[in-house]
This record gives C-alpha cells, structure tokens and sequence, in this order.
C-alpha cells in the first residue's frame, strides 16, 4: 500500500487541479483574454514544478517501486526532461486545435469546455497508451529501435506538413453512422432537429479534439520512453504537460502563425529523441545534455521566428 501512495498523491493533486480550473478559474462560458492566459499558464507549469519537489520526495524516501534504481535527484531531472519533452512536441497540436476550432466555427467561450472536456479523455487514453508501450518495451527485444525509427519517421513527415491543413467538416467513415447538425444549439453536444436527436458541432470538435490527441499521444509517448521507462515519472510528466496545453493554447492563440520556425526545433527534438532511443544499449547519452539540448532547440526555433517577424514589420 505505501507503494501506491504516489499514485494516491497525483491523482489527488490532479483532480484538484482540474476542480480549481473548471470551478474557479472557468466558472462561466468567458472568453479567456491574454492576460488571464498568461496567468493559467504560469499557474499549471508552477503546479509541474511543484510536484518535481514530491518526486524527489518519493524517490528519497523510497515510496515508489523505482522499477529503474533511480536516485531523487535523477529523477526529478527525468521528470523534468519528460515534462518539457512533452509541452514542447504539444505545441504542434495546438496548430490542429485552432484548425478544428476554426473549421467547426467554435466561438471563443466555449473552447475552453471543450479542451477540459478533452483533457479527461487524454487522461484515460494515455494511460492506456503508456501501459501498452511499457509493456512492449519490456517483453519485445529492439522495441526502443522500433519506437525510435517510428519516431524519426514522425519527424520527417512533419516537414512536409503543409500548415493550412484543413479538417473535413463532412463526417466519414463510422461518424457517418451518426445524425451531425452544423449548429451549436445553444452549446449543447445533442438537440432536437425535427423531432431527431442530432449532434452538435461542438460533440463533432470534441471528438475530433480527441482523436487527434490520440495519433499526437502516439508521437510523444515513445519520445519519453527516450527518457525513462520509470511508469510514474512517465504518465507525471505527460499529464501535468497536457494539464497546461488548455491555457498555453489561449496564451499562444493569437500568435501561433508567428512561430513558423519553431516546427524546426520540434524537428530537432524528435530526431535527437529517436537518436537516443535506437542507441539506448549502445551509448549513455546524460539528461542534463538532453535538457540543454531540448532547451536550446526551442530557444533557437523562438528567436529565428520573432527576428522574421520584426524583418516583416521594417
């Protein structure tokens, strides 16, 4: 049972975290203004940090099965590579969120209930994801080459992503099966249209938000598998990214179409992860060069990206 106690800790903190957001922080459909965005960004990404102080906590008490031997100090370092591993390959996400948003013409007010809405489903389908991923690694010999070839391979397709890329507003496949209305209906995900129940534009965001998290999950999970193979550091480091991605999204709305360049550096970071993936058994690459690296990558990507913007203005 002390085992468990992490996993009590983080759930807990988890779920007060998302009450604080929905009950105090979103009380009503507002729009999230910049400087409230700023605020719930600063806010989430301090929670991250905070909690990097219970993993040295759990760590150098031995409250965790630590299936890896790792010391306190190396695991908040792991926790902290995942973290920013994690947010920083989720920035390409929130290009598809405004894509979706703007393709279901998803008024301000309620994005943010369906990016909480979206948050759940991502707690369950990663935990899941990262279950099967362990367990791959664990019981297939090479498994780490395979995630890391599949990874460099993400990072090549990447750059032949056109960025005006569109999200079909016509249902296909088995979302075909369901009645869709183009309307929100008042903010509702099912109405009454002549007397049949039909879903909303909104459930048609909500469920493209998810799945689209899905094939993301599928990119960035083996990409921290690169870090650790620790189970708790691994889902840690995932949620408390994703926990922040709703507010970062409001914070970087406005100015997404700016950083062109910064695809480049998720590029770099992909390809390096995939690196160390592949050559796991052969070279001990040290996480304070990952981290240095992760962070000069997007130091990089940002400040190329603002100097095109200000040559644009002259």
């Amino acid at each position: 049972m002390e085992k468990m106690t992490p996993w009590i800790v983080l759930i807990s903190y988890l779920l007060a975290l998302l009450l604080i957001d929905f009950f105090i922080l979103h009380k009503k459909n507002r729009v999230t203004s910049v400087k409230r965005a700023v605020f719930e960004t600063i806010f989430f990404i301090t929670n991250a940090l905070i909690f990097s102080g219970l993993i040295y906590w759990f760590y150098d008490n031995n409250l965790t099965e630590n299936l890896n031997n790792l010391q306190p100090t190396e695991a908040v370092i792991k926790y902290l590579t995942g973290y920013i591993i994690e947010l920083s390959l989720s920035v390409d996400n929130l290009f598809v969120i405004a894509i979706i948003f703007t393709s279901f013409k998803i008024p301000s007010q309620y994005q943010h209930k369906l990016l909480f809405l979206g948050i759940l489903g991502a707690i369950i389908f990663r935990a899941i994801l990262i279950s099967v991923g362990l367990i791959l690694l664990d019981k297939i010999h090479g498994m780490s080459i395979i995630f890391g070839l599949f990874l460099l391979f993400t990072a090549l397709k990447m750059l032949k992503k056109e960025p005006e890329q569109e999200v079909e507003k016509e249902p296909k496949g088995i979302m075909k099966l369901f009645r869709f209305s183009k309307e929100l209906h008042g903010g509702k995900y099912i109405a009454k249209v002549n007397g049949r129940t039909v879903f909303t534009a909104l459930f048609g965001a909500l469920i493209t938000i998810e799945f689209t998290d899905l094939l993301f999950a599928l990119d960035s999970i083996p990409a921290i598998f690169a870090v650790t193979t620790d189970p708790f550091i691994v889902y840690s480091s995932n949620i408390f990214a994703i926990m922040g991605l709703r507010s970062l999204y409001f914070f970087l709305s406005n100015m997404l179409d700016k950083f062109t360049y910064l695809k480049y550096s998720i590029f770099a970071i992909l390809v390096f992860v995939s690196i160390k993936l592949m050559t796991a058994g052969l070279l001990k690459i040290p996480e304070w060069f990952s981290l240095l690296f992760i962070g000069v990558s997007l130091s990089i990507g940002i400040y190329i990206s603002t100097l095109k913007v200000k040559s644009e203005k002259n």
